[in-house]
C-alpha cells in the first residue's frame, strides 16, 4: 500500500484546485446561500469535464479512476463548498448501482451518470420497505436525510423486502432505483444552506423488475461496501471545507495588527493555528488512507472509513472554535467568507453518523477482529 501521491494524481489535486478556485468562488457561494443561484452552473463545469464519471468504470461509460482519485477531487470541491449534487451521486448513488446493478444495470444506469445526469441514495431499510408487485415492487415508508434527494434525477433506495432472504430468515435486503419524479421528496432546512437534504416518501412508487437491482446474491454486503465510499468522501469533503476556512485565518493573521505586528506572531495565536493544521493533515491522512483500503479492497476497509469519519469531526469542531475565535467578533457574521465554509464542515458532522458513532463503530470493529483472532489461536482478548 503506497501512501504517496502519484505525479498524476498530484496533477488532477491541481486541475481540480484551479478549476474550482476559478468556476466557484465564494461569490457563487454566497449567491446560492442567499437564492440567487442554483450552482446548476458549476455542475455544468463538472460535466463538461467528465468528472461525474471518475470513478465509473470504463466499461460503463466512466473514466474507470480509483476512489483515491475520487477522494482527491472531492476535497478540492470541498474547498470550494462545492454547491452541486457531485457528492450524492459518486459517493453514494453510484457506490450503490456498481454494487448491486447487473452489467446491463451498471451501463444503463451510471452511464447517464456520466452524461451528466444526477442521483441520490437512501440507506433506509429500517423505514423503507418494498413489496413484490406482479413483475415489479412497490415502495413505502420513508427515507430522512437523503443527501440530494429533492433534486436528484434518481434515487438508489436499500430497503426491507421481508421475504425471508436475511440472515435471521425473516426478512431480506433490496436495491431499487426510482425516478425522483415518482416518488415525494421535501427539502429540510439545513445548517449549510447550499447543501441540499430531503426528505423522501415513497409512499405507493412502483418499480418495474428492471428497477430492482440484481447484480448480488448478498445485498447486505454490498450495501456496506457501498456506504464506507460514502462515509469517507463526506470526510474528505469535511476536510476541504476545513482546509478552506484555514487559509481564510492564516490570512487574516497575517493581516490583522495589534502592538504594530500582525496577531499571527503572537504565540498563544501561532499555538492555535498549528492544532487546527495538524488536525486538518490527520483527517486528510485518513480520508485518503480510507480511500486506499476501499481501492485496493484491503481487509481495513471496514475500518477506516470510521476513523476518517471521526477525525474529520474533530477537524471540523477545532477548525471551527479556533478559526471563529481568531477573528474575533467578525468571524459570526454573514460578511466572513469564513462561515460559509465552516457551515460546509459542521453540516457534514451530522450526516452519515457523527464522531461518536463513527468512534464508537470503530472500536466495535477492532474489538471483533481482536475476538476473532483470539478464536484462531484459542487466546481470550481483553
Amino acid at each position: 500500500m503506497d501512501f504517496e501521491l502519484t505525479d498524476e494524481q498530484h496533477a488532477l489535486q491541481e486541475v481540480v484546485h484551479d478549476l474550482v478556485e476559478r468556476d466557484c468562488p465564494a461569490t457563487l457561494l454566497r449567491a446560492v446561500f442567499e437564492g440567487r443561484d442554483d450552482g446548476s452552473s458549476f455542475w455544468k463545469t463538472l460535466v463538461a469535464n467528465d468528472w461525474p464519471g471518475l470513478a465509473v468504470a470504463e466499461a460503463d461509460g466512466g473514466s474507470g479512476a480509483s476512489a483515491v482519485e475520487l477522494i482527491i477531487a472531492i476535497e478540492q470541491l470541498g474547498w470550494g463548498g462545492d454547491p452541486t449534487p457531485f457528492l450524492a451521486t459518486t459517493t453514494q448513488y453510484v457506490p450503490l448501482v456498481q454494487e448491486c446493478g447487473t452489467e446491463a444495470q451498471r451501463q444503463s444506469l451510471l452511464g447517464a451518470i456520466c452524461a451528466g445526469g444526477t442521483g441520490a441514495a437512501a440507506f433506509s431499510a429500517d423505514t423503507v420497505s418494498a413489496t413484490a408487485d406482479g413483475d415489479g415492487w412497490v415502495l413505502s415508508g420513508t427515507a430522512a436525510h437523503v443527501v440530494d434527494g429533492d433534486r436528484a434525477d434518481r434515487i438508489a433506495v436499500v430497503a426491507s423486502t421481508g421475504d425471508g432472504g436475511g440472515d435471521d430468515g425473516q426478512g431480506g435486503l433490496g436495491v431499487f432505483v426510482v425516478p425522483t419524479d415518482a416518488v415525494t421528496a421535501t427539502r429540510q432546512p439545513s445548517f449549510d444552506p447550499a447543501l441540499h437534504v430531503a426528505t423522501v416518501d415513497f409512499g405507493g412508487a412502483r418499480v418495474g423488475a428492471d428497477g430492482a437491482l440484481t447484480g448480488t446474491d448478498d445485498v447486505a454486503a454490498a450495501v456496506v461496501r457501498a456506504g464506507e465510499l460514502a462515509v469517507t468522501g463526506l470526510s474528505a469533503q469535511m476536510v476541504g471545507a476545513c482546509q478552506r476556512a484555514f487559509e481564510i485565518v492564516l490570512e487574516h493573521i497575517k493581516s490583522r495588527h495589534q502592538f504594530g505586528v500582525p496577531i499571527g506572531s503572537f504565540q498563544a495565536v501561532k499555538h492555535m493555528a498549528v492544532d487546527v493544521y495538524v488536525v486538518i493533515e490527520r483527517a486528510r491522512a485518513l480520508a485518503q488512507f480510507a480511500a486506499l483500503a476501499i481501492a485496493e479492497d484491503d481487509e481495513r476497509r471496514n475500518l477506516a472509513p470510521s476513523l476518517a469519519k471521526a477525525a474529520a469531526g474533530d477537524c471540523q469542531r477545532l477548525t471551527a472554535k479556533h478559526g471563529i475565535q481568531l477573528f474575533g467578533g467578525l468571524g459570526y457574521t454573514w460578511e466572513n467568507d469564513v462561515q460559509l465554509y465552516v457551515k460546509r464542515a459542521k453540516a457534514g458532522e451530522l450526516l452519515f453518523g457523527t464522531t461518536k458513532d463513527h468512534r464508537a463503530q470503530a472500536g466495535r470493529t477492532v474489538i471483533a477482529q481482536s475476538l476473532a483472532a483470539a478464536g484462531a489461536t484459542g487466546e481470550v482478548a481483553r
